[in-house]
């Protein structure tokens, strides 16, 4: 079969996509920019094909999808904006079903939000409107409600990982004690898959949820529990949605946008109702303990495939970031380095695609702390973001507070764009280049000021970049993992 697939770049869509192949169907990814599509590894199959895509924008001509047979809808604007995503997303709905019913497809597949409680959170309203648009549509449609996604990446259990790892004694809203029904992400992949152009699913809607309903202290605790870790909660009824908002914002990970939406749905139970498709589809359902230990066990192997970190929307909300690609200079402030390279080139390449996150940035590691929690206290993204895999990048991820704009191992040349609250914008590149058969890394920081407080900023800072950049590089030049060639390798994915 031929399938469409949307979000393919997303957390969903990038682990539902070797399921997809691994059933031996072609696949036509939808993104809204290829360069974010990875090209190495599962992503080279030959079964993949890509239709460059934004449907917030006119729409491209769909002759590579007229003979497909069924079309995944996982596109969601809840992390772009606190006041607009909802006519986005009726938009974006619209707009795909411009793109799909003209085509032979047979079937739209939907996840979306379990909405069986009178008064729903605007995510939850906007996500019910969503349903309704695809429904009306002469294509028949299948839509799986889920609650809680429980899976390494995911946006919920990053945040509980936060909030667990992070606070051995808990002041929490009253929102905890809201049941929700969390679902296993291996479980979520099962119904996806298992749903695919089943007629006796079609024009049908089904809540899907783990065996669990818990609160979320309980999903707290029992959290803590699965990790070794004694947590103590005390709940509190005077936490107004701002202060809860700002409280999720500075201790975990997410986006200020993002915790909005977080607290305005956390105050809705979600529980699935009964329906026959788990046993239509012969799936068994992975308790709530279960799928936090086997998500732990995907990030010690370095195996996560997806993070809700790496949507454009978590933390830049127009969409166009990579036409910053082309790094300006006129009017640009730079911090020029260059080292000899002494040794390997290929052992320097692997420390810059290891930069960030975990391993930190060879220098000044408190400076960058304390430059993160600045940016934090500002309304930024800070450093807590990290990065999917140590080793590994892709176009488009983020890393800590950059976002990655070019990862050309082939050119030995990685681009990031600074995504902190800045009076400017701000570049950070580096590249391995050769002359008179001798390796240099050239490293440069490029910052655009935006007025007088842009360039205030610069000078203010410039004494602080001397000691980093410096050191910076001069440790990239010289720093030797002995394990990297081990660790570097690709977590299989089979077919």
């Amino acid at each position: 079969m031929k399938i469409l697939l949307t979000g393919a770049t997303g957390y969903i869509g990038k682990r539902l996509l070797p399921i997809l192949l691994s059933r031996g169907h072609e696949v036509v990814c939808c993104v809204r920019d290829r360069n974010r599509f990875p090209t190495d590894g599962i992503y080279a199959h030959d079964r993949i094909s890509l239709l460059e895509v934004d449907f917030l924008k006119p729409l491209p001509s769909s002759e590579i999808i007229k003979d497909i047979d069924a079309a995944y809808y996982l596109i969601h604007s809840m992390s772009a904006g606190t006041g607009d995503f909802a006519e986005m997303e009726a938009a974006s709905a619209h707009n795909f079903l411009k793109l799909v019913e003209p085509t032979s497809v047979k079937q739209i597949l939907y996840l979306t939000g379990i909405t069986n409680e009178e008064e729903l959170s605007k995510h939850l309203s906007s996500r019910q409107n969503v349903e309704e648009i695809l429904g009306k549509s002469s294509v028949p449609l299948t839509a799986l409600k889920a609650g809680i996604i429980v899976g390494s990446g995911s946006a919920s259990f990053e945040i509980m990982r936060d909030l667990v790892e992070k606070l051995p004694v808990m002041i929490t809203p009253k929102w905890v004690t809201t049941k929700s029904q969390p679902i296993a992400i291996r479980n979520v992949l099962e119904y996806l898959e298992g749903v695919l152009l089943r007629k006796d699913t079609f024009n049908k809607a089904f809540d899907i949820g783990g065996p669990d309903v818990l609160t979320y202290k309980e999903m707290m605790l029992q959290f803590a529990d699965v990790r070794g870790f004694k947590r103590k909660i005390i709940t509190v009824p005077v936490m107004t949605p701002r202060l809860s908002s700002y409280w999720l914002y500075f201790v975990t990970s997410t986006s200020y946008k993002l915790a909005i939406n977080l607290v305005d749905s956390m105050k809705i139970e979600v529980i699935a109702r009964d329906n026959d498709l788990e046993k239509m589809l012969g799936i068994k359902s992975i308790p709530y303990k279960e799928a936090v230990a086997l998500a732990f066990q995907k990030i010690e192997q370095n195996s996560v495939i997806s993070s809700w970190k790496d949507s454009l929307a978590s933390s830049y909300s127009d969409n166009s970031l990579l036409e910053h690609i082309n790094v300006p200079t006129d009017g640009c402030f730079k911090e020029y380095r260059e080292k000899k390279i002494t040794g390997d080139p290929d052992t320097v390449l692997k420390n810059i695609w290891a930069i960030g996150g975990k391993r930190g940035w060879y220098y000044g590691s408190r400076l960058w702390k304390i430059r993160g929690f600045m940016d934090k206290m500002v309304g930024g993204v800070g450093l807590r973001r990290g990065r999917t895999h140590p080793f590994h990048i892709n176009t488009g991820d983020t890393l800590d507070f950059w976002r990655v704009l070019a990862a050309d191992e082939k050119n030995r040349r990685l681009l990031l764009y600074a995504e902190m609250k800045l009076p400017g914008e701000a570049w950070l590149e580096f590249k391995i280049t050769e002359r008179n058969g001798e390796h240099f890394l050239q490293q440069t920081a490029t910052f655009r000021p935006n007025g007088l407080a842009g360039r205030l900023y610069w000078y203010t800072v410039l004494p602080f970049h001397f000691f980093v950049f410096e050191g910076m590089a001069g440790n990239l030049v010289n720093f030797i993992d002995k394990d990297l060639e081990e660790k570097t390798k690709y977590p299989e994915q089979k077919l």
